[in-house]
């Protein structure tokens, strides 16, 4: 597990800050932001201020990466993209999250390096990460400047047509009573500018299905989930959109059976796929597709015996 308990004992009183850029080589910003995320303990008592005399026995909870062997797509000097598997969280929820990507990142690259930008859980494909400081700080503004084109591919019910521009906003729902709902995103006109362009590129006739290639022009969360649904072509294996709220909630409580969810979601994992990155860095053009065959995914995922939603 990569957030381990490292022990010490500590005869003089000295300032919390002090002792983990001693400990632990970490700036002075760096130390306060360790206490300040409540991983520090003396003689059993939680640190809470960077300047606490502490002394005696003291342990805090450090983050030590570990690998699978999931090797790089793509790599320069300054960065490098990771095919995602699906399943596999960018980073952790909690420190007993047993790996997640960064944990990948940091084991090959060094604790300096860092994930740019996120994709759900389940959406599998590329993820660009940055090597350094330097390079994580323009990667960043970059997607944040809209200068990443980005290329999904969803399988989603239905024959979708023909080729469409979806530009309704979305806003997360803040509906404090309901633990479900707060974490589900809608179209509202009160949200946030949002903008996808979606193309077919085949329909499965037999599964009354097509697959659609999908270009974000902004980075809301869900975007592109959302909008399929509100274009009526939710995404095939989603448990989140399209479905009934009893499956969503069982699936956010993680008591969605395979078999529930085989059938009311049509495939065995959320079916969309980050395909491509285009991007100019250091006047260098970069066109990085991924190494996944989705449609394989597709295959090994999808239900042929399911009910509509």
């Amino acid at each position: 597990m990569p957030f381990v308990i490292k022990k010490f004992h500590l005869q003089e009183k000295k300032k919390a800050f002090l002792f983990l850029m001693r400990e632990l080589g970490l700036s002075q910003s760096e130390a306060q932001k360790f206490i300040a995320r409540k991983r520090v303990f003396a003689n059993g008592e939680l640190v809470e201020k960077d300047k606490d005399e502490i002394s005696g026995d003291i342990e805090f909870i450090t983050f030590e990466p570990i690998t699978r062997g999931l090797k790089p797509t793509f790599e320069t000097e300054e960065f490098v993209l990771f095919d995602k598997p699906t399943g596999v969280l960018i980073h952790p929820q909690n420190r007993y999250t047993p790996y997640s990507l960064i944990d990948e990142v940091k084991y090959q690259f060094g604790m300096n390096a860092n994930i740019t930008h996120r994709i759900d859980m389940e959406t599998s494909g590329l993820v660009l990460c940055a090597k350094n400081k330097e390079s994580e700080r323009d990667i960043k503004m970059m997607f944040q400047e809209r200068d990443m084109q980005k290329k999904y591919l969803a399988l989603v019910r239905g024959e979708f047509k023909n080729e469409l521009t979806c530009k309704d906003p979305l806003k997360v729902n803040k509906d404090e009573n309901s633990g479900v709902l707060r974490s589900i995103v809608r179209v509202d006109q009160m949200g946030k500018h949002s903008e996808t362009f979606f193309m077919p590129l085949e329909y499965f006739s037999d599964l009354d299905m097509t697959l659609v290639a999908c270009y974000p022009h902004t980075g809301r969360q869900h975007q592109i989930r959302v909008h399929l649904l509100h274009v009526k072509h939710p995404i095939v294996g989603d448990p989140l959109y399209g479905v009934d709220e009893w499956v969503t909630t069982k699936y956010l409580d993680r008591q969605l059976s395979m078999e529930e969810r085989l059938k009311h979601t049509g495939a065995s994992r959320l079916l969309l796929h980050a395909d491509e990155l285009v991007f100019e860095y250091k006047n260098i053009e970069y066109r990085v597709k991924s190494s996944m065959n989705f449609l394989d995914e597709i295959l090994q995922s999808v239900s042929r015996e399911t009910d509509q939603v």
